[in-house]
């Protein structure tokens, strides 16, 4: 009985995962809210696009500073109050809706926008610590400024020194 009990439990084990398989994948109701096709194309197409629109520091810094330009960092408020490019704005990327957008950004979807992110300094310190390569910041802004219309988005591309003298921080932390 032991020795047909040793040969029975293994193959159990074995089976399970298969039989578990067997069962009807449950229907999960349609969201009409959360459109995965739609966000995979615009992913998709928005790939030349965004590449196209990528700028050194030199040409970024120089183009982010223009009278019209608006230097967006959406890092949560905490991260930007420790410290953020001199002269951005800041709206969390939690909080992009077609209003909150309107009301930071203004009127015009055809402004210019220059967005970077954590991963564009090198040093991997306060105020910009280093994120997963795949999940920076910049990329889902772009995406979802784009999916909001506006089209006029600029993004810096070097990975800079955060301490380079030509670049300027400030904090808004108490």
């Amino acid at each position: 009985m032991r020795k047909a009990l040793v040969l029975l439990v293994p193959l159990l084990i074995a089976t399970t995962p298969a039989l578990a398989q067997t069962e009807a994948p449950v229907r999960l109701q349609q969201n009409p809210q959360i459109d995965y096709a739609t966000f995979s194309a615009l992913v998709r197409d928005l790939g030349p696009v965004r590449e196209a629109r990528r700028l050194g520091w030199t040409a970024f810094a120089k183009a982010a500073a223009r009278d019209n330009a608006i230097l967006l960092d959406a890092r949560s408020a905490d991260a930007f109050a420790k410290g953020h490019l001199k002269g951005a704005i800041n709206l969390p990327f939690t909080d992009f809706t077609a209003e909150s957008l309107q009301a930071v950004l203004g009127n015009d979807p055809d402004r210019p926008i220059y967005i970077y992110c954590n991963n564009n300094f090198s040093d991997h310190r306060p105020p910009v610590p280093l994120k997963s390569a795949p999940l920076a910041l910049n990329i889902p802004t772009f995406i979802n400024l784009h999916g909001y219309g506006y089209r006029n988005i600029w993004e810096l591309a070097d990975v800079i020194d955060s301490a380079a003298p030509d670049v300027v921080w400030e904090t808004s932390a108490p």
